[in-house]
């Protein structure tokens, strides 16, 4: 089943070509839904997007393309000029209805489409340190990048899921340190802190079990191998408790990229990446450092990657990285990264087009601030640990469903304020219970003893409530919806989709009596509206990684 707009494009196309004698570049005809019903379904401005091009007003325009369309176009009841050369349609019931039986026979595969026709995209987000524990502004680049790579799954992109393990530098070095104190302690000798150590009770935690394990060794162990092991243990231990974390939040990864591989074999992958940027005379030596000349690709200044120490920079691994991805066949790459990264990206970018890359195909979102907020006023600390909220406090706080919704609800672009509050309340005011308990009436709906097991039908002419009409017509437009979320990256679009699902479905329980015993034809035909209505809604939910509740 092609969907009602596509089919619309297709029939002024066409109008455009015979009238005109012009053929319109993709993306030129444009359909949309108008503000007020009563202009008609659905509405186009090509008129006024010829007008330039083929020396005409617009109103004259689509006065000659209205004819022709209504041939080409006969699931439209009506096909009419409004104000300045707007072409509005109204469609025939049968149109709208035809969506049903679709639904029912794709199930839950409706919504999936092929807008992304098979694109190579890799996707890296979260990419915490192993230091830590997930917190909530983890969880909000965590909630976004998953459903992200759905709506990017669901519409035919080939994608892959990365999460870069940021395990070479300085941070790794203070956590076996800590680590070593710990298990130093165990044996009653002492090893010095680092100032900017850590000090929670897992890292004690492993250190003693360490020590049960391999007893005393470590304490007469060569410092190199005894530093490697420490540092092993710990971000085995951090990602291990990262892993579970992210698993209860619904989140899950296809890869996990190590900074420490390309450090690997003499740090190979680091080097060849060097030797191409100096046969390339990218690079320059100065005060002992080696510098990239990224002043003449964009960037403000010129970027140090190795210092004069002999140690190499951040970027440099983060550069064989993405050049890694590359060499993986992926052709879009899109990385979710904290606010703080701003000018990074600009560096990223300069790199990898002195390279020879398309600074184009690497497209970089930033993942604004979160205040999380109880009472109308912000909560920074955990009450139960007194360090920030992780994401499984939050969970076992506000749930999973919750949680996710609202970091999904809200641009990742922008501030955002998460109010717990809201988020606790099991009523309609929470927006993620409004949607959910939108699912568990329809539900209900076809489990209901007195109501019989829908049969699908060959047409439903029955269906012409103006609230029946509302809810197909926008059941219709799913695929598109999710089309364009993964076009825009802006999974947001799905949370939009299931309020304005649940809005209009709530009204019509509220006004249609379903279940009709002295008409069971429309009874029938109308069980069929709900069980696609349902179909599409729990479809819809999967994308943002909420879930559809039979019972509430």
């Amino acid at each position: 089943m092609s969907n009602i707009q596509d089919t619309i494009i297709l029939a002024v196309t066409k109008a455009v070509k015979e009238v005109c004698d012009y053929e319109p570049e993709e993306k030129l005809v444009m359909v949309e839904t108008p503000r007020d019903p009563k202009m008609g379904d659905y509405s186009t401005n090509i008129a006024m997007r010829l007008a330039k091009i083929v020396r005409k007003k617009p109103a004259d325009i689509a006065g000659m393309l209205v004819p022709v369309i209504a041939r080409e176009l006969p699931e439209a009841s009506s096909v009419t000029v409004a104000g300045p050369g707007f072409i509005n349609f109204k469609m025939k019931e049968s149109a709208l209805s035809d969506c049903i039986n679709h639904i029912i026979k794709a199930g839950d595969s409706y919504g999936k489409n092929n807008a992304g026709n098979g694109e190579k995209v890799l996707v890296e987000f979260v990419s915490a340190n192993p230091t830590g524990d997930l917190h909530c502004g983890h969880a909000r680049g965590a909630a976004w990048g998953d459903a992200l790579c759905r709506v990017l799954s669901a519409s035919g992109y080939d994608v892959l899921r990365e999460y870069y393990v940021n395990d070479a530098g300085h941070q790794i070095d203070m956590l076996a340190e800590s680590m070593l104190s710990r298990y130093y302690a165990v044996f009653g000798q002492e090893y010095p802190l680092p100032e900017d150590g850590y000090h929670g009770a897992d890292i004690t935690a492993v250190a003693k079990q360490i020590a049960e394990t391999d007893g005393d060794k470590w304490l007469r162990a060569d410092e190199e191998e005894r530093m490697k092991y420490f540092k092993d243990k710990g971000i085995e231990m951090k990602l291990d408790q990262i892993r579970k974390d992210l698993a209860l939040f619904r989140v899950s990864f296809d890869s996990w990229i190590h900074e420490r591989f390309f450090y690997e074999d003499n740090a190979k992958r680091i080097n060849d990446v060097l030797k191409v940027m100096e046969d390339k005379n990218l690079t320059y030596e100065k005060d002992d450092a080696l510098w990239f000349r990224s002043s003449e690709y964009g960037d403000d200044k010129d970027r140090v990657l190795r210092k004069s120490t002999g140690l190499l920079t951040y970027l440099t691994p983060d550069i064989a990285n993405h050049v890694y991805k590359y060499e993986r066949g992926y052709t879009t790459l899109i990385d979710l990264w904290g606010a703080d990264h701003h000018s990074y990206v600009i560096r990223m970018k300069c790199a990898l087009k002195a390279l020879g890359y398309d600074p184009d195909s690497l497209i970089v979102d930033l993942i604004q601030m979160v205040r999380m907020v109880s009472n109308g006023e912000e909560v920074k600390m955990s009450k139960r640990t007194g360090n920030a909220i992780t994401i499984r406090e939050l969970c076992e706080d506000v749930g999973v469903d919750a949680a996710r919704w609202f970091f999904v609800s809200k641009e990742a672009g922008t501030h955002m304020d998460f109010d717990m509050d809201l988020a606790r309340q099991k009523t309609n005011d929470n927006p993620v219970y409004y949607a959910q308990y939108a699912y568990t009436r329809m539900f209900s709906i076809l489990s209901r003893e007195d109501v019989k097991e829908f049969v699908p039908e060959e047409g439903y002419p029955l269906l012409t409530e103006e609230k029946e009409l509302a809810i197909l017509k926008q059941l219709t437009e799913f695929p598109d919806v999710v089309a364009d979320a993964a076009k825009h990256r802006s999974p947001n679009r799905i949370c939009s989709y299931c309020q304005q699902l649940a809005k209009n479905f709530h009204s019509y329980y509220n006004s249609c009596r379903v279940n009709d015993p002295t008409n069971p034809e429309r009874t029938n035909q109308r069980l069929g509206l709900i069980t696609a209505a349902m179909i599409t809604m729990k479809n819809a939910l999967d994308l943002i990684g909420v879930s559809a509740p039979e019972k509430m």
